[in-house]
């Protein structure tokens, strides 16, 4: 009678512990094993959105919701900080850039460049400005920290100037030779040479992850997708417009699409980037020509260089909330935004001046007399973290 009493106690103690293991776990399987209760009981991970997966080498993004990030106001990198404010103006017709200090809204110096400078870029690193000789065949360094210019360096075709995210390649824009020159980005050294059959290769931005960026073809009205590791035309396509003049590109904060300014569509092309399907048109202005990003990512800057105004794009609404106009007419094109947001920098194209603009209330703060044929003029330096070419991209 008594080892039927242990029997019975041992095969109940069984059942409970067995009973014990099943809860707290909805597997049916679950072993009843020692360590199962702790693993079935663990609160299940809540995955974390990651950031898109980058190009090799490329800085990681700061947040997938806005490629913009670093570029908040005064938000400026230990490289930049010590360097004085200043704003680089290529005057096309002169040979020359304007240097305007930004505090006295007056010239302060004018440098000798090559033939035909186009656009004051910034390098990757940022601790150069590249001035772009277009017909020079030369790009001339200058040092933001003492403004001084260096040796020209002799590179054919220098239209527009970009940089890889990773910093791994310059990209040239070698407009009439019909090419994207990928070169060293310091020594300028030729690395890989692609053809391409549209005409007038202009402008270009960067998708969030960097893997490919767009390209405005100006003379075809055509845009082109390239693959930026592989560096290879990867799509190409015909806006639909007869006689379209793409300009200035841009992508949104969130990474999903790309604004192309077209100067005779007199608006914005809105672009699928992934998809590189047929783009729409929204409307802005004549001459629509350059595109420039609030510090807050909240809104976007367009100059109609046919009608001296500009027209602000908002974001999160989708739409054109205003437009100010230069209140003695104008031809503003390029420039950029000032370090803590506060005054859009634009070249007067065929005035032979400059325009600083409130951009809170959109009001002329300053019109600046400078040489001829201002055009792709330089704020700087900026927040940001490294720069992607043209008049200052920043990430």
């Amino acid at each position: 009678m008594l080892s039927l009493t242990k029997r019975s106690k041992s095969l109940l103690a069984a059942a409970l512990l067995l009973a014990l293991a099943g809860c707290g776990t909805t597997d049916d399987t679950a072993s009843p094993r020692a360590g199962a209760k702790k693993e079935a009981t663990a609160p299940a991970a809540v995955p974390k959105k990651a950031a898109p997966p980058g190009l090799p080498g490329m800085p990681p993004v700061l947040d997938p919701k806005d490629v913009y990030a670093a570029d908040r106001p005064n938000k400026l990198s230990p490289v930049v900080k010590d360097f004085p404010s200043r704003v680089y103006v290529p005057n096309t017709n002169s040979n020359t850039v304007s240097v305007i200090d930004p505090a006295t809204y007056q010239v302060i110096e004018t440098i000798p460049v090559g033939i035909q400078p186009q656009h004051v870029v910034p390098s990757w690193d940022m601790k150069t400005l590249w001035v772009n000789n277009n017909r020079g065949h030369t790009l001339t360094p200058i040092d933001p920290a003492t403004g001084v210019a260096g040796k020209p360096v002799e590179v054919h075709d220098p239209y527009n100037l970009y940089f890889t995210p990773n910093g791994r390649y310059a990209v040239v824009m070698a407009s009439l030779d019909r090419e994207l020159v990928f070169r060293d980005p310091h020594t300028m050294e030729r690395k890989k040479t692609v053809p391409v059959s549209c005409y007038g290769v202009n402008h270009a931005d960067f998708s969030a992850d960097g893997r490919y960026f767009i390209v405005s073809c100006e003379f075809s009205g055509e845009l082109l997708k390239v693959d930026t590791e592989k560096m290879e035309v990867v799509g190409q396509q015909r806006l639909p417009f007869e006689g379209a003049m793409p300009q200035d590109v841009k992508i949104s904060p969130d990474g999903k699409t790309f604004y192309i300014a077209d100067m005779m569509a007199h608006g914005m092309w809105v672009l699928d980037g992934e998809k590189f399907t047929t783009p729409s048109l929204m409307p802005t202005g004549k001459g629509c020509h350059g595109l420039y990003i609030s510090r807050d990512s909240k809104e976007m800057y367009v100059p109609n260089r046919g009608e001296g105004s500009i027209s602000v794009f908002d974001f999160a609404k989708n739409k054109l909330t205003k437009k100010w106009w230069l209140p003695d007419g104008g031809s503003p094109d390029m420039g950029g935004v000032s370090a803590d947001g506060k005054v859009l920098w634009l070249s007067g194209r065929y005035d032979s001046e400059v325009y600083a603009i409130d951009t809170t209330t959109g009001e002329q703060i300053a019109r600046i007399p400078v040489g001829g044929g201002p055009h792709g003029l330089a704020v700087y330096p900026q927040p940001g973290r490294y720069s992607l070419g043209h008049t200052g991209i920043f990430r």
